[in-house]
This record gives C-alpha cells, structure tokens and sequence, in this order.
C-alpha cells in the first residue's frame, strides 16, 4: 500500500546492502548524495541520461551507473529503491514492482507511489536531526530544516562523541549506564564548553555529574 496515516520513524543500515536509484537527474542526484551520505556503499543508478554529478561519482567508483531504461521488474532484486524521473507511468512501475516483491520504494514527491517518505536532514557527523511532515508537505520540512540547522554547529558531534566513549568507558567497567544523571550532565553546560574547545573540562563536569547519580 501507498503512504497513508501516521508513519514510523527509522535509521536504515545500507552499507552493504544493495539500492538502486531509478532516474538521473538533479533530484536523483540529490537522492544519490543523501544515500550515501547514510552509508550505501552498493548503489546503482540506472537512467538514460545522467548528471555531471553523478558521472563524476561513478567515475570514482563511487557509484554504478547503467545509461539504460528502468527493466521491469528489477526493482525486486534490491534492499531499497528510491525513484526519481520525470515519467510517471516509470515512477509508478517501479512502485508496483517493489511493493510486490516486499521492497522499500521512495518516489520523489510522490507519496501515493512510496511504502516510505524522507524527512530532511541535518548531519553533524555521527549526530543525524531529521524533521518529517509524513509526505504532507516536503517544503516544510526543508524550511524548518533551513531555519534550525545552523543550530547544530560542530560542536554537536564532539558532545556526541564525549557522551559515546565516556558511556563505552562505565560499560568497560562492568558498571550499568542506566539510572546515571546524563540528562543533568547536558542541563550542566556541556555543549557551551565545547563550544568553546574546552574539551577537558567538559569531560571533568560530565564524570562529576555522573559519579553524583545515586547507585
């Protein structure tokens, strides 16, 4: 069934999973950089005609390229399948045949031919924001993705890697990272030290948050 009602947000693991892109364009192309950018590393586009972009990825074989029509229905033999092209009897076979082989498919704004939608995103480093309106109304969500992403500078993915190793650090101990004053620890001021490349003292007024935990 096509995209209707409320959906379940997810992270997909597509490295090392096989992911076609039907369609070679500007918007496909636009797709293709977000696949990767979210860890595909088996990724074929097939189209006609294709982007300087996407050339150039191939080029470095980045990406595999097929300068041919979509061949119903080879949908069925990826993990995922996003489609972007100007035709929408292609948009919609290649729906068809990915739904019937159990195959998640994304046609660019296009909800009625997707089992899945895309939310916009901020990436800073291993921290991923995303704002989704189910397919509503895609502008809005790169809007709201617009006006919040120069919030999330980079130091957000220092604090994320403070908070990974020092949580990896209390399991190596053989201790539980449950029931521990994170939130407190993030309510205390971390980010504006690192922010401020203050990095040892961020870590100094973490472990003193989380040796206050009760336990």
């Amino acid at each position: 069934m096509p995209v209707d009602g409320p959906q379940y947000p997810v992270n997909l693991v597509l490295r090392g999973r096989s992911v076609l892109v039907v369609g070679a364009g500007p918007v496909a192309t636009s797709k293709v950089e977000g696949l990767l950018a979210g860890g595909a590393d088996q990724l074929l586009v097939v189209a006609p005609d294709v982007t300087d972009d996407l050339q150039a990825l191939a080029a470095d074989g980045i990406v595999t390229i097929e300068r041919r029509p979509y061949a119903s229905p080879e949908a069925a033999e990826h993990r995922l399948v996003v489609t972007a092209t100007s035709d929408p009897d292609v948009n919609h076979q290649v729906f068809l045949d990915a739904d019937a082989a159990g195959v998640w498919v994304n046609s660019a704004d296009d909800p009625a031919n997707c089992t899945f939608t895309l939310p916009a995103r901020v990436r800073r480093g291993t921290l991923l924001v995303t704002v989704a309106t189910g397919g509503h109304s895609p502008a809005l969500a790169t809007w709201l993705r617009r006006r919040f992403e120069d919030e999330f500078g980079p130091e957000y993915d220092a604090l994320v890697e403070l908070l990974s190793a020092e949580r990896e650090s209390i399991k190596a101990q053989g201790r539980s990272t449950e029931g521990l004053k994170w939130q407190e620890a993030l309510d205390a001021g971390l980010l504006d030290l690192l922010r401020a490349d203050r990095r040892t003292e961020a870590l100094e007024l973490l472990r003193s948050c989380l040796s206050s935990s009760s336990g």
